[in-house]
């Protein structure tokens, strides 16, 4: 099917708009901001966290976001993110968005956002050509509304993105899940094993600051600390960078990892963790649990990972006590190195002591976090399932070649 083209401003209901600069000194209150961490880091962008930011009466008429605009990155540190979009949803409190993003709302009459959002995301958009690259990739305003979209029918714009939003609901659903899952799981281990409310607790006496019977070890005791993982040279075998982790889930985005004959000095399994050891990705909380790996499979990653294995304890143990602020608070204060590029010293885990529980509670609690784990899996694989699914569907749905 063909479809006309025209230029994107004739969709326009407004003209678009850069967003507001803010120095970090006055950040802290006032209205929800929408930085780039927070653009490239969410496709659709809702009710989640973000920074205030004071704004004046007639900021505040004109430099709010509605539930439909389209947010796009007017720079990128790399190419591929420069014009990247993001769609708002279901925004519950006003909010504005930082000077490097450009906020576009559509005219509901000739469009509908969710369709242009699904599209600046296929190769049928041809956003690629008014990037304009330097020291850092970018677009700008002037290009973007002079480039020629695609127009359909209202109607056709309407049901191709909501085949395609059916797909994103189910993963945004799985997401949900496995949120309330893994925050279950800490929530067990900080009862039990921070504050002590283990089952039977009541019955035990704490000596010497942790309940009797238990033992005092410290964290290279615990776990092994960069477990050596042999490798055949040049077998080929996945490579994960520090950008494919998340700052708060175990999740993992997969498809920034690659496959690679010449590898890394560091080495891991299934069951492993991955523990941010540079700042600031350390800091933010970049730590994963990997479960993305066949048992017996060894990948590598980036040289900035600290590898951790349970050896008094479990993996998933490990990774919860990893996840404790505590925890990641010793990590940070060993710190040396340049500003910027500081990094932690792993001797700082011969020093931090944990309490480990004895046998029976360890294997009591396993029981009911492996339950949390393998759900998390099963939720990681259905979601990729969805993305691929989706990823096949959108340029034919994008083009016309798949008629609805």
């Amino acid at each position: 099917m063909s479809w006309s083209e025209i230029e994107f401003e004739n969709l326009y209901q407004v003209p678009s708009k850069n967003g507001l600069t803010r120095p970090a000194r006055v950040r802290g209150s006032g209205c929800k901001m929408i930085n780039m961490g927070e653009l490239f880091a969410n496709d659709r962008i809702g009710d989640i966290e973000m920074e205030l930011v004071p704004m004046n009466d007639k900021e505040l008429d004109t430099m709010l976001v509605e539930e439909g605009d389209l947010l796009f990155a007017r720079q990128s540190l790399v190419l591929a993110g420069a014009g990247k979009c993001s769609i708002v949803k279901n925004i519950e409190e006003p909010t504005t968005f930082e000077s490097h993003i450009i906020r576009v709302r559509l005219n509901r009459k000739r469009a509908y956002p969710p369709f242009y959002y699904y599209y600046f995301k296929s190769p049928t958009c041809r956003i690629k050509s008014i990037v304009i690259q330097g020291v850092q990739a970018g677009i700008r305003g002037n290009d973007l509304k002079k480039l020629k979209v695609h127009a359909p029918d209202l109607n056709i714009q309407v049901r191709a993105s909501e085949i395609l939003g059916t797909y994103d609901d189910l993963i945004e659903n799985n997401k949900r899940r496995i949120e309330l899952l893994e925050e279950s799981a800490r929530q067990l281990y900080k009862e039990w094993f921070v504050r002590f409310r283990f089952p039977g607790h009541e019955h035990v006496k704490i000596i010497a600051g942790v309940p009797e019977g238990w033992e005092k070890k410290t964290v290279s005791e615990a776990l092994e600390i960069n477990p050596k993982v042999a490798v055949e040279s040049g077998a080929i075998i996945t490579h994960v960078p520090m950008a494919s982790l998340s700052e708060s889930q175990m999740t993992v985005d997969t498809s920034k990892f690659e496959t690679r004959t010449k590898h890394t000095s560091v080495r891991f399994e299934s069951g492993d963790i991955l523990f941010a050891r540079i700042t600031p990705c350390l800091e933010n909380g970049k730590t994963a649990y990997v479960n993305f790996l066949r048992k017996g499979e060894v990948a590598c990653g980036s040289t900035e990972f600290i590898v951790l294995r349970g050896k008094s304890v479990s993996n998933q143990f490990a990774y919860l006590m990893a996840r404790e602020e505590n925890f990641r608070g010793n990590a940070i204060a060993s710190m040396i190195g340049s500003s910027g590029r500081q990094r932690v010293q792993p001797s700082c885990f011969d020093k931090y002591i944990v309490p480990v529980p004895p046998l029976y509670l360890q294997e009591l609690f396993d029981d009911v976090v492996e339950k949390n784990f393998d759900q998390i899996s099963t939720l990681i694989k259905q979601c990729e399932q969805l993305n691929k699914a989706r990823d096949l569907l959108l340029p034919k749905l994008m083009s016309g070649e798949v008629v609805v």
